[in-house]
């Protein structure tokens, strides 16, 4: 497997530890593909339960996109208060409102220190994460949002249909050939 997709500490998590089947999903928030993924995921996470394992990387599409970037600073900032999830789930539930003053907003309901995350939103170390989750697409050939990895190897087919979760249920049964 590519080193660029193995998990590391950075990494944004969800599901067991023992999952059969890891989908690595490179994604912007902005992206109108990208937020339909997400439905699809979710719907993937309650069939396939803890046989899947979701890790979150982000690839804003900046010339694309101009609030992705800003979005990908409040999820990195939410996560520093051990809200990153929620905060991911907001920003693709309400993709058509990411300007600054809704993700103060996002922060606000979601309870977070207000001061530390106003403070946090563009600090270089958030910047350096979602950097490097970037980087390491381009290194795995990422060329648009999303892009799917699944125990290693990039998913081709149709994220769109069942396909996609049928895929995983096979790679999740070949773990135990």
């Amino acid at each position: 497997m590519n080193t660029y997709l193995h998990i590391n500490n950075t990494d944004h998590v969800q599901g067991s530890e023992d999952a059969t089947i890891e989908l690595i999903e490179y994604a912007d928030y902005q992206c109108p593909y990208c937020r339909k993924a997400y439905y699809i995921i979710k719907e993937a996470q309650k069939e396939l339960g803890d046989q899947l394992k979701l890790v979150f990387r982000n690839f804003p599409l900046v010339e694309l996109h101009p609030n992705a970037l800003n979005a990908a600073f409040a999820a990195e900032a939410a996560a520093d208060q051990d809200k990153f999830w929620e905060m991911h789930d907001m920003l693709f539930e309400n993709q058509s409102y990411l300007e600054e003053s809704d993700l103060i907003g996002y922060a606000e309901q979601l309870k977070l220190d207000m001061r530390k995350f106003t403070d946090d939103l563009g600090q270089d170390r958030f910047y350096q994460k979602i950097q490097k989750d970037y980087d390491s697409g381009i290194r795995v050939h990422v060329q648009g949002t999303p892009s799917f990895f699944i125990n290693g190897q990039p998913f081709e087919g149709n994220w769109m249909s069942h396909e996609f979760i049928e895929y995983m249920q096979r790679m999740g049964s070949e773990m135990y050939k």
